[in-house]
């Protein structure tokens, strides 16, 4: 999804170094004419390469030019996930038509479970009901899986999210939902904090708009305000016992995107909101403890909660660091800020480096204490509670 890659000097495929070549064409073009070749040549190439299952090529082409040509890496990644999330169908006479896999994500935290499970044919009307109505344009025909994923059991990859795709389309076509054997979906972890998806696919004659806000009198802040009001409450029985926040649906990898994004500060608002529920002390009486850790680069942001006057930690939460975050020091101010908003009592940061460790036992993260340590966050005996840490 974008994120940092490492870069590899083994030597790339023919498959893959032509990835890379054309990219850079790409990348440095000066014209629209010339993105149009590049793109025409590009296109075909991704298209072989998702047919047959060829990760490694576009791993080591991406890894190649995220070293070596950022802006190459991004035209690049964009093509790929086009060609993996979308399709040109062929409908009724020949009418060609254009097909794309949407996200629907959904923020959850829960003092319990959040839950991964088949959803019932009435709520799966009314999601289907309020998307046409808010989200979707007119004319749209589409799909809706009657089941909520949680992340680890999405498709995975490129090639893995169009084979799944391409099952998806001629129930989308023929506007009706699409069912999940839920025995077979793969267990999943329990967190305090997640994101929840519904997966739909959607088509639509060539040309013709697909979201509502590509139409004249439609917004994206409309329909964001329209869905989280009506789709909201067509989900409450399916989230029982969680607090929920939908997100706009969008295409496949950017509402991941976007989901990795916003589920960063949801998460730090829900661990106050858990904690007081959890122990009944007010978030006044609490202490957060900020700190950097590393690889070999910064890769996230810890948080460590416990209670004001204690260094035992009983929550925490990981920040990680998207695309080239790295580089701005502005995050921990906003990680603050978000702390002190929902009204956390005392903000400790530490400066130094921590190193990225991980309990030898569990494998579940160390985060930092007031003391300046990594360690275990653990709720008080007798406060049963899913794993202390984000998924």
């Amino acid at each position: 999804m974008k994120r940092r890659r490492l870069y590899t000097r083994h030597r790339l495929s023919r498959d893959a170094e032509r990835l890379a070549w054309l990219a850079t064409g790409l990348a440095d073009s000066g014209s629209r004419v010339e993105d149009a070749f590049w793109e025409g040549e590009l296109t075909p190439l991704i298209e072989k390469l998702l047919h047959a299952g060829d990760e490694e090529a576009f791993n080591q082409a991406l890894d190649r030019l995220y070293e070596t040509h950022s802006r190459a890496y991004d035209e690049l990644a964009d093509l790929i996930e086009a060609g993996a999330e979308g399709s040109r169908l062929t409908v009724g006479d020949g009418e060609a038509w254009s097909g794309l896999l949407l996200a629907l994500p959904i923020l959850a935290w829960s003092r319990y479970s959040i839950p991964t499970r088949a959803v019932p044919k009435t709520a799966l009307q009314g999601v289907r009901a309020q998307l046409a109505a808010h989200v979707l344009a007119e004319g749209v025909r589409f799909t809706v899986v009657d089941y909520l994923f949680s992340p680890d059991q999405l498709p995975r990859g490129y090639g893995e999210t169009w084979q799944f795709a391409e099952q998806l389309w001629p129930a989308a076509v023929e506007d009706r939902d699409f069912n999940i054997e839920a025995k077979k979906m793969p267990e999943t972890a329990a967190f305090v904090s997640d994101v929840r998806y519904l997966l739909v696919a959607v088509t639509v004659p060539a040309g013709r708009p697909m979201f509502r806000w590509n139409e004249v009198d439609g917004s994206r802040e409309q329909a964001l305000a329209q869905w989280r009001e009506q789709g909201s409450a067509n989900l409450q029985a399916v989230m029982a016992g969680c607090a929920f926040e939908m997100l706009l649906p969008d295409a496949y990898f950017a509402a991941w995107r976007q989901a990795d994004r916003e589920i960063r500060p949801y998460a730090l608002r829900a661990a106050v909101a858990y904690l007081q529920a959890m122990l009944g002390s007010p978030a006044g009486l609490m202490r957060a403890v900020i700190a950097p850790f590393y690889d070999r680069w910064l890769v996230e942001y810890r948080i460590g909660f416990a209670l004001t006057g204690s260094d035992e930690l009983v929550h925490g939460v990981v920040w990680p660091l998207l695309g080239p975050e790295e580089e701005s020091s502005e995050t921990p101010t906003e990680i603050e800020r978000i702390l002190r908003e929902a009204g956390i009592g005392e903000v400790i940061l530490h400066g130094q480096r921590f190193p990225l460790e991980y309990c030898d036992d569990c494998g579940a993260p160390l985060y930092p204490n007031p003391e300046g340590e990594s360690v275990h966050a653990e709720m008080p005996e007798g406060h049963d509670s899913p794993p202390a840490h984000l998924h």
